[in-house]
């Protein structure tokens, strides 16, 4: 591992990398290349930051129980109901 390692931070090793894009990609699309690359790293940055900007609803839902749940979505829905009565009625 500690071989490959330096293979790689060898300047022959470097140049080479660079030409084979430079020879892949051609001189005209490198600054296009950069741009979109550099265009990405700055969104996933932005994306990370706004992750853990945002606070975790599931804590809030943590608290309460599982009955508590139940009651709240059978309330609702018997709200539901009656709204919908009260439409067909008119």
């Amino acid at each position: 591992m500690t071989m490959l390692l330096f293979a790689i931070e060898s300047p022959t090793i470097i140049i080479l990398v660079v030409a084979a894009i430079f020879l892949l990609f051609g001189g005209s699309k490198l600054p296009q290349l950069a741009k979109a690359l550099g265009q990405s790293k700055k969104a996933f940055k932005e994306g990370i930051d706004e992750a853990d900007a945002k606070p975790d609803s599931r804590s809030k839902l943590d608290s309460v129980d599982d009955e508590t749940l139940f009651e709240e979505a059978r309330r609702r829905a018997q709200q539901m109901r009656a709204d919908e009565a009260k439409k067909i009625e008119r």
